[in-house]
């Protein structure tokens, strides 16, 4: 084991233990939670609620993150889905249950994975040191694979064996046995409150402008936002496509997701091998310009081996973007002071999440005037072009992380 690798340090161990139950118990929700006799329509709908308190909280969140002890906000996140989730089996189980209570189950889980996706990010310096970032998101990018693909095959598994209501009450489950993980954290050093602590929308604002405001971050920002633009407008127009038109059996849908879970994984544990070869910023750099043009192969989908052909374009895309992952939130996390690594984490949330949104409306809108196989070359052609920003900028030059923590400037007091 290196003299600097996170998993050297007890509270990394915790943490990542931890992450395993709560990604375990949000995937296996996705499937059970769709299944409680919902309608495809509602389904959609939960689906939009689920990613709304994103765009509702997102900003505000990570100002809150930054003025709380971080450990305290991830257990608060997890009892909290706890709550929520065990009160769908009671309802049912008491013919109580309405289609009222999924929507603000899933709304107020969603507010509450906000905080725990942003003080998860924003712990995680903090915990392993700053020159053991990489390896560390590794990590924790590469169980966000896994989870993608085994906790949603256990969700299904569940409601198939147990019933639905019994795979909802494990996901309630795993979310108090991941809160009941954290508290072996130690706890971590009060957020300094020099004076009287800056309003809301200034601190906010602090986020923002630490984020668009520096050349490097502004890159990683907008591409990660292309590449989910391009991801969800092809991935909503997939499963029209697969069933409908192509006839294809809905387990084929599955194997194709599959596929990329595992050139994601391949990406995320890849990731720094090739940074230290190549240099971080040329890593980027060069994947997007060898890989991105890749995704330019998945409009090509029909049956026989342009399948495989589309499948290959798609792995290859998604192996890229788990290099992104992993060398991305790295060096975002090493370019930002931790004062304000709630704000900035929340930031790319909220771009990132807000570009999800608008991929499926888009995605929507050009199918039904345009059909579906325009809406995936229109994806693809996001996707092939998303890592010009981070090419085009200062962070192509880039071969090693910030070794300085970088300096925040005096916070705004109010007299």
């Amino acid at each position: 084991m290196q003299p600097n690798s996170p998993w050297r340090t007890a509270d990394f161990r915790t943490l990542f233990s931890a992450t395993a139950l709560s990604q375990l118990g949000t995937n296996v929700s996705y499937v059970a939670v769709a299944e409680l006799d919902a309608s495809p329509g509602q389904v959609g709908a939960m689906a939009t609620l689920s990613t709304l308190a994103f765009l509702l909280i997102g900003l505000p969140a990570g100002a809150w993150v930054d003025r709380m002890r971080h450990r305290r906000v991830l257990i608060a996140a997890d009892l909290a889905r706890a709550v929520l989730f065990a009160s769908v089996p009671l309802a049912w189980w008491l013919d109580a249950l309405t289609l009222g209570q999924l929507y603000a189950v899933v709304l107020l889980n969603g507010c509450a994975t906000v905080f725990f996706d942003v003080g998860s990010q924003s712990t995680l310096p903090g915990l392993v040191g700053r020159d053991a970032l990489v390896q560390a998101n590794a990590a924790m990018m590469s169980l966000m694979a896994v989870s993608n693909v085994a906790g949603r095959s256990a969700g299904g598994a569940l409601v198939q064996f147990l019933t639905a209501p019994v795979a909802v009450l494990c996901t309630a489950a795993s979310h108090l046995a991941s809160a009941l993980q954290l508290t072996r954290v130690h706890p971590d050093q009060a957020p300094p409150t020099p004076g009287r602590t800056a309003g809301l929308r200034t601190q906010i604002g602090e986020g923002v402008r630490h984020v668009f405001g520096n050349a490097e971050l502004r890159a990683l920002a907008l591409t990660a936002a292309l590449t989910n633009l391009g991801s969800q407008i092809i991935n909503t127009m997939l499963p029209v496509l697969f069933v409908r038109e192509l006839g294809l059996p809905a387990s084929a849908l599955g194997l194709y997701w599959a596929a990329g879970g595992v050139g994601l994984l391949l990406g995320a544990r890849c990731a720094r091998p090739l940074a230290g070869r190549l240099g971080y910023g040329r890593t980027l750099g060069v994947m997007g310009l060898c890989l991105a043009p890749a995704g330019l192969l998945v409009p090509l989908i029909d049956r026989g081996p342009w399948l495989w052909l589309a499948g290959a374009g798609g792995v290859l895309v998604l192996f890229k973007t788990g290099v992104d992952n992993v060398l991305g939130v790295s060096l975002r996390q090493r370019m930002t002071a931790d004062a304000l690594l709630g704000r900035m984490n929340a930031t790319f949330r909220f771009v990132l999440t807000g570009a999800l949104a608008v991929g499926a409306a888009v995605a929507g809108l050009i199918g039904e005037l345009a059909g579906v196989r325009a809406t995936l070359w229109v994806g693809a052609g996001l996707l092939a072009t998303a890592f010009l920003p981070v090419f085009l900028s200062p962070v192509r030059g880039r071969r090693e992380l910030p070794h300085e923590q970088p300096l925040m400037a005096a916070p705004v007091t109010k007299s």
